[in-house]
């Protein structure tokens, strides 16, 4: 009976282990992607069911899963600087345990998306061969590239995750729309992440935009979330306060990136680019709705 105990015991210690190094390969980027596209979904589908809504998370964490993996097998010199207590610099999980787990990873993802349609599976793929590109092609080197690559890695796990949250696979003019915009979104904003990485980066020989024009950077951040707030307003059709509202935010957010230049107050403004950004993604609401029509 002891022994058994003593079994049981290991047994959970082993995989409370195993899943804690998981929610660490994922840790950074669940404000960044999981809350984000969950609540894309919820707004553009709109939410079919709570099992749904479970359903979508799991999903979304596990594609997560995968590209983090993968990009942090490749990373972990720039993480001892910028995110030590990730799984490889921490010493949870080795290089050659991390290459491993990402093909394990890869499966699972395509065994789960298989179960769920084939429309789902071909997100799958579409990410894979995003993430590909990024971390093995080495598309994360240059700006431009990062930034096509997060256009692919977002609206596919948009696409995808819309399509299982509510009651039909296909996506209609207005998530479509919703997309061609999100994905627009990211591809001119997406640099807000690499402010506080500048340090990690340059030590890995990375060319982000906050690297190779570092004032041209914080102006253009500044610009262009003022301005997609503005575009946004107006092409979801928000009410008089929202769009005040909505407008006020984006330009907070762009003027803290623009005044306040340290790694520290650019790690905060990243959060802040993160409450906006799912703001963003919830304004096609008001088009199923016209619940932000005040």
């Amino acid at each position: 009976m002891v022994h058994r105990r003593d079994i049981a015991v290991a047994a959970r210690n082993l995989l409370g282990y195993h899943v804690k190094t998981a929610i660490l390969f994922t840790r950074s980027d669940i404000k960044t992607i999981l809350l984000p596209v969950t609540t894309f979904a919820c707004a553009v589908a709109p939410l079919h069911s709570a099992h749904r809504l479970l359903l979508v998370m799991l999903w979304v964490w596990s594609h997560q899963l995968m590209c983090n993996v993968s990009n942090q097998a490749n990373s972990r010199n720039e993480d001892l600087v910028n995110k030590p207590w990730r799984p490889l610099p921490s010493g949870r999980i080795s290089e050659r345990q991390a290459r491993a787990l990402r093909w394990v990873v890869v499966g699972a993802c395509l065994l789960f998306s298989r179960s769920l349609g084939r429309g789902v599976v071909l997100m799958t793929w579409g990410l894979l061969v995003t993430t590909f590109l990024y971390d093995e092609v080495g598309l994360s080197g240059h700006h431009i590239g990062k930034n096509l690559c997060a256009i692919g890695g977002y609206t596919t796990i948009e696409m995808g995750a819309t399509m299982l949250i509510g009651e039909a696979s296909e996506l209609d003019a207005v998530a479509m729309a919703a997309v061609y915009l999100s994905g627009a979104i990211i591809f001119t904003t997406v640099h807000a992440q690499d402010f506080a990485d500048v340090e990690g980066d340059i030590a890995l020989g990375r060319n982000t935009l906050p690297i190779y024009a570092p004032d041209l950077a914080r102006t253009f951040t500044l610009v262009i979330l003022t301005t997609w707030s503005l575009v946004l307003s107006a092409f979801w059709n928000i009410g008089p306060i929202c769009r005040t509202l909505f407008v006020v935010l984006g330009g907070l957010v762009g003027a803290r990136y623009y005044l306040l230049r340290n790694p520290k107050a650019d790690r905060l403004s990243y959060v802040f680019y993160n409450i906006w950004l799912t703001v963003a993604h919830l304004l096609p609401l008001n088009a199923r709705a016209e619940i932000l029509s005040f």
